[in-house]
């Protein structure tokens, strides 16, 4: 399996992470880690995870641009599961 780490940017909402991770299980990817944080005075918060599963990280990469209240979504890095990555 080889892990992603995604950087997502949104909107600070309840439903946000909610949305986030239910698109995130939908799609087929294990969470490893996650680390969110809300953005000094913009009402964003930065939530960064980072994922697993043997599909295309493009599949969770254009669904996540899809959800209303996210703004920017990145993926940062990539290696395979034998290495360990923190978010």
């Amino acid at each position: 399996m080889t892990q992603h780490q995604i950087a997502v940017q949104a909107r600070f909402r309840p439903e946000t992470l909610e949305r986030v991770l239910r698109v995130v299980r939908h799609r087929g990817f294990e969470i490893c880690a996650m680390n969110m944080e809300s953005a000094s005075s913009s009402g964003n918060i930065n939530i960064e995870l980072t994922v697993a599963s043997p599909r295309p990280v493009e599949l969770l990469f254009n669904q996540l641009q899809k959800l209303v209240d996210v703004g920017h979504v990145a993926i940062q890095h990539q290696t395979s599961s034998s290495q360990q990555i923190s978010a």
